[in-house]
């Protein structure tokens, strides 16, 4: 099968894209608007970017029905600020009740049940039930698209990691106790448990060159 993008909808080539990228982690994210008023809802367009200094980025995308930009971004924009809190399997339906299109008054928080702490470094807040959450401070927004169905890149800088002693296990964080969840194409969720490993190759070392011996003298 070969697809051109130009010659489909967009919804068959958001449901193409979701469907061929995966497993994509999930980045819970927790904003404050102008007036303090919380903001919670996930996204799986989410990764890291680099360690120095630390740096994520999610993309929320712009809502196909109307062309306008989520909460999340809008939030993020006007305070600089959000908070990345991954999501274990044990409150993974509770994250999925925050999905929902909601006003910007709701208080998702509310709606799903889950537990608002502060922060250290930034306004929003965190989810309690998370394991492990990421401070951030807005680095820059790349736009993308602004056409419905486009999106933009969100890349914070991780100003505070906060790391549950429960899931450490020698000294780094254990999928086992942690219990990440992925996304999928559709209604689908994955998890972690089922893991193999592969050695990555050996720097093969460099083989010296011998010196060519000098010809005879020239006459």
């Amino acid at each position: 099968m070969i697809v051109d993008p130009a010659a489909v909808s967009v919804h068959d080539i958001e449901k193409l894209l979701v469907g061929v990228v995966l497993p994509r982690p999930i980045a819970f994210v927790s904003t404050v608007n102008k007036s303090g008023a919380p903001n919670l809802a996930p996204f799986s367009f989410f990764t890291a970017v680099c360690a120095k200094p630390p740096v994520i980025c999610f993309c929320p995308g712009i809502r196909s029905r109307d062309g306008s930009k989520k909460d999340t971004l809008r939030n993020i924009e006007a305070t600089g600020e959000f908070v990345v809190n991954i999501v274990s399997e044990d409150f993974a339906r509770q994250m999925v009740q925050c999905s929902g299109d909601y006003a910007p008054e709701v208080d998702e928080f509310t709606v799903s049940g889950l537990t608002p702490i502060p922060s250290d470094l930034v306004k929003p807040p965190r989810v309690k039930e998370s394991r492990v959450t990421l401070e951030c401070r807005l680095v820059q927004v790349v736009e993308v698209s602004a056409e419905p169905g486009g999106g933009s890149l969100v890349l914070g800088e991780v100003l505070r990691f906060h790391i549950d002693d429960a899931v450490i296990n020698d000294g780094v964080v254990d999928p086992d106790l942690l219990q990440p969840i992925g996304r999928m194409g559709g209604l689908l969720y994955t998890r972690t448990a089922d893991r193999f490993i592969m050695e990555r190759p050996r720097p093969v070392p460099a083989i010296p060159i011998p010196d060519t011996p000098a010809g005879p003298p020239a006459p």
